[in-house]
């Protein structure tokens, strides 16, 4: 990992631990950074990397007054939304993929699976409130 995403890293988490759970309950804005990949495909082992590596975006926002997920090239609707007291569970499909997007409500933690039928890939990262 680079300096600067290392960097990056902990400002979020710095900044998620200021924030409180109602920040990630799905009643505010999110910008979420993606901090790690992991690309599996079948019959091999998942490989980490970076999330460009694998074509994911750094950064995303989650608009859920919009029912949206904004990267910085697609804008994907966000099918469905189901809000928990532990976390968030956004449904999503974007070119031929499915995807989930979990925020744990506590502390803005963030896991991102995106699948077809073959390739898999998750990643992790951090939100913050805007």
């Amino acid at each position: 990992m680079k300096a600067s995403q290392v960097c990056l890293a902990i400002l979020l988490s710095t900044v998620a631990l200021q924030a409180g759970a109602a920040d990630f309950d799905g009643s505010k804005r999110l910008i979420c950074a993606t901090i790690d990949a992991h690309a599996c495909d079948p019959g091999i082992a998942c490989t980490r990397s970076l999330p460009a590596d694998v074509g994911a975006p750094r950064f995303l926002t989650l608009d859920f007054d919009k029912r949206v997920v904004v990267g910085p090239a697609h804008t994907t609707p966000m099918v469905s939304v189901t809000k928990s007291p532990d976390q968030v569970l956004i449904l999503g499909t974007e070119m031929g993929f499915g995807w989930t997007l979990v925020v744990d409500s506590a502390d803005g933690e963030m896991t991102l699976t995106i699948a077809n039928r073959d390739d898999a890939f998750v990643l992790f990262g951090n939100c913050t409130p805007l």
